[in-house]
């Protein structure tokens, strides 16, 4: 499964919130500054390109769906991070964070 751009995650996110939506909807829940009608336009037919995206035609305009659920996407995606910057173990993650954030053994425990 490809990576998405943060154009991209976010149309995704939008899709994944409302199930199904034209353009325009999904328009209208994008956050201002909003995009071009173009350009989510272009967004969702990449999205398609990738798998990501359905769509169900009504003449000529397009409702569209995801295809690969949120969690099938977030698994993947800290699969990557996880396998890209820890070396695949989520031992070292968990630790980074840890560190990061000055957690104490009773905050750790809690996340075990």
């Amino acid at each position: 499964m490809k990576e998405l751009t943060k154009a991209e995650e976010q149309v995704m996110q939008v899709l994944w919130d409302l199930d199904k939506g034209f353009v325009k909807d999904i328009l209208a829940q994008l956050p201002e500054p909003k995009p071009a009608y173009n350009t989510v336009s272009t967004l969702i037919r990449i999205l398609e390109k990738k798998g990501f995206v359905g769509y169900q035609a009504y003449g000529k305009t397009h409702e569209y769906y995801p295809l690969i659920s949120k969690e099938k996407y977030t698994r993947q995606f800290l699969k990557n991070f996880v396998g890209n910057y820890f070396g695949g173990s989520y031992r070292q993650l968990v630790s980074f964070f840890a560190k990061e954030e000055n957690m104490d053994l009773k905050e750790l425990d809690q996340l075990l």
